[in-house]
């Protein structure tokens, strides 16, 4: 290898001390505003107290919500297959006089053990 195949990759700078339009939108600002950087913590903060927020609406879920549903119809479910099981072994017709007093009595009694 020779010496003019390894400096054909060299690129000669014709005055160093200049500089030219690329460098400048390269380089960074000058200066740092304080007013920036007081933005900057002010969006930490907000972004912070967001992932709190988020993150006690999940514990809300998982802690309570979840539960008490998965009681609930899990409780449904149960009377529901009950009933069918009992009407298959005994014919015998069931009939609930008023379903909102009914559901009512499972959600309270769902809730009741929490």
């Amino acid at each position: 290898m020779s010496i003019s195949d390894s400096t054909s990759y060299v690129i000669d700078n014709a005055s160093p001390g200049s500089s030219s339009d690329e460098d400048e939108i390269d380089s960074l600002p000058e200066s740092v505003d304080s007013s920036s950087i007081d933005n900057e913590m002010e969006e930490s903060d907000a972004e912070r107290e967001w992932k709190e927020s988020l993150q006690q609406i999940e514990l809300l879920l998982t802690m309570v919500l979840v539960p008490y549903l998965g009681k609930y119809f899990g409780r449904k479910c149960a009377y529901w297959g009950w009933a069918k099981y009992m009407m298959w072994k005994y014919p015998v017709e069931i009939n609930v006089t008023s379903p909102t007093t009914f559901k009512a009595a499972g959600a309270v009694e769902a809730a009741a053990s929490l």
